[in-house]
């Protein structure tokens, strides 16, 4: 019998693989003798510092590895992915695996949903969750697709033979969209590397008509000082420049040496707690709950993600002269709505936003952090309902 919500538009030009996961117990089995057998460092001032200054203590640690055999359950999060709709489909002879939420109403709106680093489509889960909730099949007003990155749990990898970035996944998700009889228009949502995407995707595909972020990375905009600014929009500026200062020698490892820091993280399902957990630590507002870090990571090492994931890092080195999304090439032209929470990695001024694109919706939020979908879905969801029901009267036809 069918799921609920798993009734794909007639439209559709593909039939996609109904897809559910299954993990053997031998891997199961496996990583619980990997997190036994893990050997912890010896106490040093760094792992000693409870403001985790210098990153993780070895106490946390200590404590979630316990967690992590005795209390946590991979089952329970199997059984709750696979209470929702998911499927496996091919594009450019990758396996892109995605969740939906399919509506049975002809005039229902298509979003793509899209995650980033250290996040997977279980990020979106509270989101599609609040759907499920609120509306029917017959009811629902959106179409709710939510795909695993190229690299990442069930999607097969970027190829081996040559170089993929953010602008090839932009391209595979616009045909993902269209094959699921979406051409005639939908919304792309994104934060962290999901951000970079949904703007590649606005700018170079016709048929994505309308973006909402909850990031974009960039630097000073030309000829802007901080006059005007009030003292909320300057820490924010002061919080993106600390974070580049002391918070994201992770991402120069990514992206000068992926094949090292692959190679090291994929040993050892405690080394991969300790490299990802930190940022699900340090990158929130109000603390997660442990069993939905121990997931994340867990998800991630049962389907190797790791290693196969943080290739779009490479595209930010050597560093360009002038960022990305300040340049003419990415200013996104078609309707912009952007979503601000105050503990963002880098949380900018609305002025600046304004620069990279038609900015037509702003949100403000007083709690939340770089894991948006997650940590508030409320909030989220209802931008992006707002956001959406703004402008799409003018977009695609009304359609």
């Amino acid at each position: 019998m069918s799921k609920p919500f798993s009734t794909l538009p007639s439209t559709a030009r593909v039939t996609p693989t109904p897809f559910e996961v299954s993990i053997p117990k031998g891997r199961l089995t496996e990583m619980e003798t990997l997190i036994k057998l893990a050997k912890l460092a010896p106490p040093t001032y760094e792992n000693s510092q409870t403001d985790c200054r210098y990153g993780i203590t070895t106490h946390w640690l200590v404590t979630m590895r316990e967690l992590w055999l005795r209390s946590y359950k991979w089952k329970a999060s199997e059984d709750r992915i696979n209470s929702f709709p998911q499927w496996t489909t091919e594009v450019e002879d990758m396996t892109i695996h995605f969740v939906g939420l399919f509506s049975e109403k002809k005039d229902a709106i298509p979003i793509l949903l899209i995650h980033g680093w250290p996040g997977s489509f279980l990020e979106f889960i509270p989101i599609l969750e609040l759907f499920q909730k609120e509306y029917s099949p017959s009811t629902l007003p959106f179409h709710l697709i939510v795909p695993s990155l190229p690299g990442y749990t069930f999607s097969s990898g970027p190829p081996l033979d040559k170089n993929f970035t953010t602008e090839d996944i932009s391209r595979i998700f616009d045909q993902l969209m269209r094959d699921l009889g979406f051409e005639g228009g939908y919304v792309a949502q994104g934060g962290d590397i999901g951000s970079r995407i949904a703007r590649a995707m606005a700018v170079d595909y016709e048929s994505c008509k309308a973006v909402h972020l909850n990031v974009t990375f960039m630097g000073r905009p030309e000829g802007m000082t901080d006059d005007g600014l009030d003292t909320y929009e300057r820490e924010g500026i002061e919080r993106m420049n600390n974070f580049r200062t002391m918070g994201s020698g992770y991402a120069t490892e990514h992206g000068t040496r992926p094949s090292t820091i692959g190679h090291v993280i994929s040993s050892n399902p405690v080394a991969l707690l300790a490299w990802i957990g930190e940022k699900f630590l340090e990158w929130v507002d109000d603390p997660l709950p442990p069993n939905h870090i121990l997931e994340s990571v867990t998800l991630y090492w049962l389907t190797d993600t790791f290693p196969r994931s943080i290739y779009t890092y490479r595209q930010n080195f050597p560093p360009p002269p002038i960022p990305v999304t300040n340049t003419p090439r990415w200013y996104i032209k078609k309707p912009l709505g952007f979503s601000s929470f105050p503990m963002e990695l880098a949380r900018l001024p609305r002025s600046w936003v304004e620069t990279t694109g038609n900015l037509v919706f702003w949100g403000q939020h007083k709690q939340g952090g770089h894991f948006a979908a997650l940590e508030r879905p409320e909030e989220l969801k209802s931008d992006l309902v707002e956001f959406v029901q703004q402008v799409w009267p003018g977009i695609a036809g009304g359609k």
